[in-house]
């Protein structure tokens, strides 16, 4: 029997990304990688915020990339669904993506349904408060071809938990660009913006201000540190709603001096489009969250070639491994999270081995590469199983001058504001 042959569609997929909006974050920050990654000749990127674009947003609107956004006036704004669905329909989306929990994941795939959109997935970043699904969004399982997960056991979790179908969780691991994380040369210059020697002892914490992630156990941990290594120094990477709380404890804690910052023994050093370098002037980097999946900043950390010490919720142990990348601990321990840190700050040799191993490590499974081919196999599969139309092969290699050719003609169409 000849086997009838899929029609070839020879055009770029129009894939559609859907999120609330794109402050400066882990999973913003692994969505402008995706859409700045995905290969031109075969994808067709785009992106929706339903409310303000964000820094992340204006970044990718300059780039060129179409970004929308206003769509959502208010919590209860129902007109949302039509205004998505008409823009997807004029775009013509071949593809939708929503990034996260509640109102984009629930608006997104309802309004790809309306639209006719023939691959709808689901992308998840956490496992649990604040962005559990929710009924509403598990009551639209039918309608999702994909539910992606960021880890093995981020995907166990989805089945398991959200009751997700086995058969529509895939597990795409999160990506980091190992080019630009890497191993530094040399960190004088941020140590000496930040007033610290070249070899005082220097601990960070890199995530976005929200009460999650638990920056009091990272403020605790660093008073005991600070008893057993006088001269160490903390840095406090990202921006958020927390803010005023740490200071307040840290202040308490005699680690920071609202009168001057710049000599406090912690620095809050907000968002910074500079985190490789900043990460490079670190001796360990530490996560100390109450929940997580796949964290973008260990595997930023580890990239750089640091050991890691994080709270053993979610994922995390996917990354770091048990004496060999770094330490884990239980959720809350400030005795042993300052403990685990004081041994690597005191064994700068063991330090060196787990970084060079955590560095190996995301080569080989978390590099942005591993990622992007992730998702573009994913969307073509459902696409070609959905339309029987086959998406354009991928060329073995993409020129710079092809790629820009290409995302000029793509995005001719300017972004909208609703």
């Amino acid at each position: 029997m000849i086997q009838e042959q899929k029609s070839r569609r020879d055009t770029p997929l129009r894939v559609l990304f859907v999120q609330t909006s794109m402050p400066v974050g882990g999973a913003e920050t692994l969505l402008v990688n995706l859409v700045r990654r995905l290969d031109p000749t075969r994808f067709a990127p785009e992106v929706v915020c339903l409310k303000e674009r964000g820094p992340l947003g204006d970044t990718l609107a300059e780039e060129g990339f179409p970004v929308h956004y206003g769509l959502l006036k208010g919590k209860y704004d129902l007109r949302v669904l039509p205004r998505l669905t008409e823009l997807m329909r004029r775009r013509k989306i071949d593809a939708v993506v929503t990034v996260g929990a509640g109102d984009k994941m629930f608006w997104g795939r309802l309004a790809a349904r309306c639209a006719g959109v023939p691959v709808v997935a689901a992308a998840l970043h956490s496992t649990g408060w604040p962005d559990g699904v929710g009924r509403l969004n598990r009551l639209q399982t039918p309608l999702t071809d994909a539910f992606i997960a960021v880890a093995e056991p981020h995907g166990r979790f989805l089945v398991e938990f959200e009751r997700f179908p086995d058969s529509k969780v895939r597990v795409i691991p999160n990506g980091v660009d190992v080019e630009r994380f890497a191993p530094p040369q040399g960190s004088m210059a941020i140590r000496e913006e930040l007033g610290v020697g070249p070899t005082t002892p220097l601990v960070g914490i890199l995530a976005a201000l929200r009460p999650e992630k638990n920056h009091e156990l990272f403020v605790a941990a660093a008073s005991r540190i600070r008893h057993a290594v006088p001269e160490a120094q903390f840095v406090v990477i990202g921006e958020g709603p927390e803010r005023r709380s740490i200071e307040e404890a840290a202040t308490l804690l005699g680690l920071y001096d609202p009168t001057n910052p710049q000599g406090s023994a912690l620095k809050l050093l907000g968002n910074r489009d500079d985190v490789p370098s900043v990460l490079a002037a670190l001796d360990v980097l530490t996560l100390t969250s109450h929940n997580e999946a796949n964290p973008v900043s260990i595997l930023e950390g580890m990239s750089c070639g640091l050991p890691v010490v994080a709270t053993n919720v979610g994922s995390v142990s996917e990354s770091v491994i048990e004496g060999q990348t770094g330490w884990l601990v239980p959720p809350g321990d400030k005795k042993l999270l300052a403990e685990r840190v004081t041994d690597l700050l005191n064994e700068p040799l063991l330090a060196k081995r787990m970084g060079e191993a955590g560095r190996r490590r995301v080569v080989e499974r978390s590099s942005l590469g591993v990622m992007v081919g992730g998702y573009e196999r994913l969307i073509a599969e459902i696409y070609e199983q959905k339309t029987g139309r086959r998406v354009a092969a991928a060329p073995q290699q993409a020129t710079p001058q092809q790629a820009a050719a290409e995302m000029q003609a793509r995005t001719s169409d300017a972004a909208l504001s609703y």
